[in-house]
C-alpha cells in the first residue's frame, strides 16, 4: 500500500523534510484484530477516482464462552474500533507476559461508552474539555466493573482520579499526523478556500497560522472510519489524523502525506496507550508495570508536565514532544497558540534522559509560554 511521504522520513519518530512527496509503501502484515474479527487490508487504486477506503469491519462485543470461568482480568475500553485494537494490544502483552491469563477466558474486554462517544454533534471544546473519553472507564475502573484501563495518553487529563495509578505505557508508535485528501498532494497545495475537517483546535490554529487561506471545520466528530467516509463525500477537501491510529488500524493505505513536526506539532501524549488501575490493586499493578515501556513513560511525563502547567484542555491548543536524540539527551519541543492561529509561541529544551530532569524541562517551558503568551491569549 503506498502513502506520500515528504522528501526524506528519518528512522522511527523523525522529522519528515520538505516537499515534494514521493510513495512510499508500509508493509501491511499484522493487522489488527477487533474482538475476533480483522480489519481487512483496504484496496484502494485510484485514490483521486475511488475515494478513500474506510474499513466496514464488523465489531461484536467479546462474550465469555465459557459462563462458568470467571475472567482473571477485565480491560475496560472505549468501544471504537482504535480503542479496541488498543485493547487487544494490551491483552496480546497480558498474555504473552504471564501463562496464567493466556488461557482461555482469563481475560475479558468490557466495552464502556464515555461523554465523547455519546455526544458527537458539537465541538469537544464545547461539552467539557477534559476527561471527555475516560470519566466513565475511570468510575468503572473505581468501581471494581474492571480491573485495568486502557486509554489514548492523550484522552487522560491531567490529574487523575484519586484511588486510581497509571504506572504503564506502552511502546509508542508514530507520534506524527497525516494529511488525506482526495485532491490534494499536501496542505499547501491545497486551494485557497478549501475545508479541511479536524475536531482538534490544536491542529487548526497550526493549519491557519501557516495557511491562514484555508478554511477548518472544526466539528469534525467520529472515528476514524466516520472521517474517512464523510470525507469521501465531500463534506472537507481533507483531513489530519494521527499517524499512530492509522497504523495500529492498518489503514496507512489512506495517507496521502505525512507532516514532520516542524509542520504540525503533535498533541501532548499522541501516539501512546496508557494502562490504569485501582491504587490498592498490588495484582493488577504487577501485571501491567511489566509491561511498561520506560522510555515512552519519562517522554509523556515530560509532555503532561509542561500540559499541566499551562492547565490545558480542550479549549487550549497547546502541542508537545518530547523524544531522545542520537546522544541520548531529551529533546522537548513545545507550542501554545491562539484558536484562530494568529499568534503561535514555541520553545525548545534540551537536557538529560531522565525523570527529574524532563519534569523539569517540562514545567519550565510551560511557565515560559504562559509568561510570554499574557493575559486574555487564548480568547481570540
Amino acid at each position: 500500500m503506498d502513502v506520500f511521504l515528504s522528501s526524506t522520513m528519518l528512522t522511527n519518530q523523525g522529522c519528515v523534510m520538505a516537499r515534494p512527496c514521493f510513495p512510499v509503501s508500509f508493509s501491511s502484515s499484522g493487522s489488527v484484530s477487533v474482538l475476533g474479527f480483522s480489519l481487512p487490508s483496504l484496496k484502494t487504486t485510484s485514490r483521486r477516482k475511488h475515494g478513500i477506503g474506510v474499513t466496514r469491519a464488523s465489531v461484536a462485543v467479546e462474550q465469555q464462552t465459557q459462563k462458568s470461568r470467571v475472567a482473571l482480568l477485565r480491560i475496560g475500553t472505549r468501544g471504537s474500533p482504535l480503542a479496541l485494537a488498543q485493547a487487544h494490544e494490551t491483552r496480546d502483552k497480558l498474555k504473552a507476559s504471564h501463562p496464567e491469563l493466556a488461557e482461555e477466558g482469563a481475560i475479558e474486554i468490557v466495552i464502556i461508552k464515555t461523554t465523547g462517544d455519546k455526544i458527537l454533534s458539537q465541538p469537544l471544546a464545547d461539552i467539557g474539555g477534559k476527561g471527555l473519553f475516560t470519566k466513565e472507564i475511570d468510575e468503572a475502573l473505581i468501581n471494581s466493573d474492571i480491573d485495568i484501563a486502557v486509554h489514548s495518553m492523550k484522552d487522560v487529563p491531567t490529574y487523575l482520579p484519586e484511588k486510581t495509578i497509571l504506572p504503564c505505557n506502552l511502546p509508542r508508535e508514530d507520534v506524527r499526523d497525516a494529511f488525506i485528501s482526495l485532491s490534494a498532494a499536501s496542505l499547501a497545495e491545497l486551494p485557497a478556500g478549501s475545508i479541511v475537517g479536524t475536531a482538534s483546535l490544536r491542529r487548526k490554529s497550526q493549519i491557519l497560522y501557516r495557511y491562514p487561506s484555508l478554511k477548518v471545520e472544526d466539528n469534525f466528530r467520529g472515528n476514524v472510519q466516520t472521517r474517512l467516509r464523510k470525507l469521501n463525500e465531500g463534506v472537507v477537501q481533507a483531513t489530519l489524523l494521527a499517524l499512530a491510529g492509522l497504523k495500529r488500524l492498518n489503514m496507512t493505505e489512506n495517507v496521502t502525506c505525512i507532516l514532520s513536526i516542524d509542520e504540525m506539532l503533535p498533541a501532548v501524549a499522541q501516539g501512546a496507550i496508557g494502562i490504569a488501575c485501582r491504587s490498592d490493586d498490588d495484582k493488577m499493578a504487577s501485571y501491567i508495570a511489566s509491561l511498561n515501556h520506560e522510555e515512552t513513560r519519562l517522554a509523556i511525563a515530560c509532555e503532561r508536565a509542561f500540559l499541566t502547567k499551562l492547565d490545558g484542555s480542550c479549549r487550549t491548543p497547546i502541542a508537545g514532544y518530547a523524544s531522545k536524540d542520537e546522544d541520548g539527551n531529551c529533546i522537548f519541543k513545545g507550542l501554545v497558540a491562539s484558536p484562530d492561529g494568529t499568534r503561535v509561541l514555541e520553545t525548545s529544551r534540551k537536557g538529560p534522559y531522565a525523570f527529574e530532569d524532563m519534569m523539569k524541562m517540562g514545567k519550565d517551558a510551560g511557565e515560559e509560554l504562559l509568561s510570554r503568551a499574557g493575559p486574555g491569549f487564548f480568547d481570540s
